[in-house]
Formats: structure tokens, sequence, C-alpha cells
């Protein structure tokens, strides 16, 4: 009887589709806690967002989507992540742009290094919360399966990893300048052995698409080498320059 009168009420289609959902999960459903195969479409997991009682907090990114309830003062209503609750906004965990087209599941034009720390925030929910299932769009397909944009975006973050060790190993060849900066003094840079000079890092054009460089420390015997460059108003030989 009560379903009778429900259906002919007001209450608008999307309204009693909503109710629906929202009773068959509390009452129905358990989330599995390994690696299985529930599927999400994007309106699903909206309901999900940290605003309705009862109802567990959800997230996806990368496609994966997670129950964080147990970090309700952070997913829930109010919280400082709200902003990720219901939906997958895989490129806001790097781009920090938590609103309108920034809350997106796009890494289009990302460097291979923000995609690197995309899959390491995956990598953490996986580690730190209850995995519930996949969400069906852009990086898994209807039956639960990877995509190719899912497995481009991992052969593009294990890239990124390699450059990253890379230049780790580059750069530790070559000592990097000690530092500081006050606000009466400014910036400075030094090295107690060798002299500072700036170099360019070309393995970041590839992680970034950036040009950047670093302040190095060379011995006397070094200081002829292309591509060294003396700071601003500082002494060829001085151990000490300000930045």
């Amino acid at each position: 009887m009560w379903l009778k009168k429900l259906a002919t009420s007001p209450i608008s289609g999307i309204a009693l589709f909503v109710l629906f959902i929202a009773l068959f999960l509390r009452y129905s459903t358990n989330f599995p806690t390994s690696h299985s195969q529930r599927l999400f479409t994007t309106q699903e997991l909206s309901l999900f967002n940290g605003t309705a009682q009862g109802l567990p907090i959800l997230l996806g990114i990368l496609g994966s989507v997670f129950d964080v309830t147990k970090g309700k003062s952070h997913y829930g209503s109010g919280g400082g992540y709200t902003h990720f609750a219901g939906r997958d906004a895989s490129r806001a965990f790097v781009s920090g742009n938590f609103t309108g087209d920034g809350l997106t599941d796009s890494l289009r034009n990302l460097s291979s290094a923000e995609v690197k720390s995309v899959v390491d925030w995956r990598d953490f929910y996986f580690r730190s919360y209850t995995y519930v299932g996949k969400l069906v769009g852009r990086y898994y397909d209807s039956q639960g399966n990877p995509t190719k944009y899912l497995k481009g975006v991992e052969a593009k973050a294990a890239r990124g990893a390699q450059l990253l060790e890379k230049q780790k190993i580059e750069e530790a060849k070559q000592p990097s300048c000690s530092s500081s900066w006050s606000q009466d003094e400014g910036g400075q840079v030094w090295c107690d052995v060798g002299y500072p000079r700036l170099i360019q890092r070309p393995i970041e054009m590839a992680l970034t698409g950036k040009i950047s460089k670093r302040c190095a420390c060379f011995e006397e015997s070094q200081l002829g080498q292309s591509g060294l460059e003396v700071y601003e108003g500082c002494d060829y030989h001085a151990n000490r320059c300000k930045a």
C-alpha cells in the first residue's frame, strides 16, 4: 500500500530512484573487501558523496572506487576533501583545482611526473582504505576490464618513475648547493667545497615538459664546462651567492 501511494505522489522519478537505491544499499549490500568486480556508474557513485545519512562515502581515482567513510571528518560534508567524495576527480589530486572543470578524471596534457603522482595517490588509497569496485567510463569498460586509457596512464607513470630514478642518479654525481632564505637577507646558496653554478636539468623536460635549473657545486677544474651559469651579481670564484 505504501509503495502504491509513493508511486502516485508528486515525488519525481529521480528522487524515487535515489530513495530505492539508498534503501537497497543500506539494508542489502555489503561492500567487498577484495579486488572484486562491483561496477558503478557515474550517477551511482554520486549518491555516496557524504550527504546521505546512513550511506558510506565513496570516491574514485583512476576508475578504482574506495570506501573512505572512516575519514568522514575529511571527506564528509564540510570536510577539507569533500570535493573528492562521490566522483572520480583524479586530475585534482595534482592540479589543486577543486572547482568546475578541475574535478575531472581526465589526465590529458599532464606530465609523466604528474601522472605518476596520481598513480601514487591511487596506491595510497589501496593501502589505506577499502577498495569496493570500479567506475565504468574512462578507465574501465562495462565489463570491468581496463581500457586503453588506463593502460596508457600506467605506462606513462612507469616512464615517469624511470626518469625520476635516472635524474636522481645523475644529480647524485654532482653535489647540490646548500641553501637558505631569510626575510632580511633573501635567498643564498653556497658550497662548502667548490663553487655554486646553475645548471639545467635535462631530464626535467621529459618529466614535466618544462626546463628547470638547479644549483650544483663544481671544483675549479670543472668550471670550464659548457652550460654552467654564474649567479647574477656573484663573483666568478665566490663560494656563496645570492639567489
